[in-house]
């Protein structure tokens, strides 16, 4: 076996792993979140949830529609976060799997099942529950607004992306400098190879 191939299968089980355990972690605060709060809260969370994945979809996108040329300059007067721009340019497929498969594919996941849950709370307010046609009217409707949501606020996310990559990714750079001199996490490897 090759050793991009041994790479690729290494970064295939990892980014599986990580997947599974996020996605737990998501599902039971959520659920733990809703089965404590009314209906309306409900709605927010679920907003929220939408809001995560297109966030992070976008930062995918931009990873990959971003140069590094702008933030050199940057990082050799050591402006803050543009050294990690810099990386994530050049690890924008990693980057961009995390963002869009990881986090913006549970968050789509999680934002479903936590509609779900929505529709039952209503529902059983309402006196409507058990499979009833009011339930199954809300369930639908829940259902096409959270789809409308996700796919309208990612085709808006993609755009910003693309027109706007140098300021987000400048951002993100911002963002993994914080957390790596705060929290001592290294996020990103080290990646010599230009873009």
């Amino acid at each position: 076996m090759s050793p991009q191939v041994k790479r690729s299968v290494k970064f295939s089980v990892t980014i599986a792993v990580i997947t599974f355990v996020l996605a737990a972690i998501f599902s039971v605060v959520s659920e733990s979140i809703l089965s404590n709060v009314i209906w309306l809260i409900g709605i927010a969370v679920v907003f929220i949830i939408i809001l995560i994945g297109v966030i992070f979809d976008m930062l995918g996108i931009a990873a990959t529609a971003a140069v590094e040329k702008p933030f050199h300059a940057m990082a050799a007067e050591k402006v803050t976060g543009a050294k990690e721009a810099v990386n994530i340019i050049r690890n924008a497929d990693k980057f961009a799997s995390f963002c869009n498969d990881v986090i913006g594919d549970i968050s789509g996941i999680v934002s479903g099942a936590a509609a779900g849950t929505v529709v039952l709370q209503i529902a059983n307010i309402v006196g409507h529950g058990d499979g009833s046609s009011f339930q199954l009217i809300l369930s639908v409707v829940m259902t096409s607004l959270v789809a409308a949501l996700t796919v309208g606020g990612k085709a808006l996310g993609k755009y910003a992306a693309i027109t706007a990559s140098t300021k987000i990714i400048f951002f993100a750079g911002k963002a993994v400098a914080f957390i790596e001199k705060n929290f001592k996490i290294k996020l990103l490897p080290e990646n010599k190879t230009a873009k």
